[in-house]
């Protein structure tokens, strides 16, 4: 494990540092090992283009670039617990989440790398590569037309979400997606991408990435500007709650209400049901957190009470479930990449 000066540093001292002079690297970090296990999976399937990674803010391929973006905070263990401190997750944090995660962005690497958006046959599988990335996307959970690899149904949001996906699903070690999608329209994109896969060893990358891969980082702002920007992404996802859901949920009603006021109930519980309905949605737990934390200022502005004999634990759970899925699937998901 890399040692820094920065390691010493009080959380507020290290707020402010930028992080492209933080000196992070992949070399002898945590990753080096998780991305030459991606390597060895493209070998296994005779794929000889390993698509070179770097240090961003996020996952992503840059559009048009072979290259595979990873958030630079899983480069080292105190990056990562803030993460976890101010955003509540970290996206890739275990290995089977980073696996699936670069995997995905494997298949927009291979893309780029090959120009296969290009080509009729891949438009008419998956559609237009060029089609706009909208902010939001309607998923159709029972929809057979799609992979599923990444949460909320990512195959759905854009077509080259759809081939990255696809991809992901193809390179799984272990999995047989033959029997695992037998009787979905999905197979016909699965078998594509096997032919096509099939069809590179010996031949060279048509787009090679450029050297310099720091312009694509996004790293050069303040730690500090990194989460407010992205606690905001999160924030802005749903608008406020109704009153009269809160009324629902909790009273005002004398004859009804027990000892315990909505506001204290709704403190202490926020992290036991944050989790149980980021667990059932997969939503962002700090998106969930940021809902239970307006709701508790609304239920103290509206003197609500927990009911009598209420199973409130569930309920509560349930209510925050039900408006993340309600938004979701009513198309109002907002995209998390």
């Amino acid at each position: 494990m890399q040692t820094f000066p920065w390691q010493r540093y009080s959380e507020n001292r290290l707020l402010k540092e930028k992080i492209s002079r933080l000196g992070l690297k992949i070399e002898l970090s945590a990753l080096e090992p998780l991305i030459e296990k991606l390597y060895g999976e493209l070998t296994s399937r005779k794929l000889a283009f390993e698509p070179p990674c770097f240090l961003a803010d996020e996952w992503f391929c840059p559009v048009g670039v072979p290259a595979i973006g990873i958030p630079f905070y899983l480069a080292h263990s105190r990056l990562r617990r803030l993460e976890k401190k101010m955003i509540l997750e970290v996206e890739g944090g275990s290995t089977t989440e980073f696996m699936k995660l670069i995997r995905h962005e494997a298949g927009h690497a291979y893309s780029y790398a090959y120009g296969f958006y290009r080509k009729a046959e891949w438009r008419r599988l998956f559609g237009s590569a060029a089609a706009d990335y909208p902010d939001t996307y309607h998923p159709r959970p029972f929809s057979r037309s799609y992979v599923i690899h990444l949460d909320n149904w990512y195959a759905q949001s854009h077509p080259d979400e759809d081939f990255a996906e696809t991809f992901a699903v193809w390179l799984t070690p272990g999995l047989d997606w033959r029997k695992r999608y037998r009787g979905w329209k999905a197979l016909e994109k699965l078998d594509y991408v096997d032919r096509l896969m099939k069809s590179l060893p010996g031949k060279p990358p048509s787009c090679l990435p450029p050297e310099n891969l720091k312009k694509y980082s996004g790293l050069d702002i303040r730690l500090s500007t990194y989460l407010k920007r992205k606690k905001k992404l999160y924030e802005d996802s749903y608008p406020d709650f109704y009153d009269r859901d809160l009324k629902k949920l909790f009273t005002d009603d004398p004859d009804q209400r027990s000892g315990v006021k909505a506001y204290d109930y709704l403190r202490q519980s926020k992290d036991r049901i944050g989790r149980a309905a980021s667990f059932w949605t997969k939503e962002k737990r700090y998106t969930i957190d940021q809902l239970m934390k307006r709701l508790t200022r609304r239920a103290q502005d509206l003197e609500l009470y927990v009911r009598q004999n209420s199973n409130t634990d569930v309920e509560t759970a349930a209510y925050i479930s039900t408006l993340v899925t309600t938004y979701l699937f009513t198309g109002k998901f907002k995209r998390s990449k």
